[in-house]
């Protein structure tokens, strides 16, 4: 479901830059949604802590 929405927003942000609205409040509202989706995920589930390791 995040790969989705993910790819969804990504479309989304695309849309955005072509039509020229505002870079913060519409073009990337998409990426602050797929960071806090990300986010929530990374600390939900223990195989994207695997895959993305912040710590050494």
């Amino acid at each position: 479901g995040a790969i989705l929405l993910t790819a969804y927003m990504g479309g989304a942000i695309s849309t955005h830059l072509r039509i020229g609205n505002p870079l913060f409040s519409h073009t990337l509202f998409g990426v602050y949604l797929g960071v806090i989706l990300w986010g929530g995920l990374y600390l939900r589930d223990q195989r994207v802590r695997a895959l993305i390791p912040f710590n050494r």
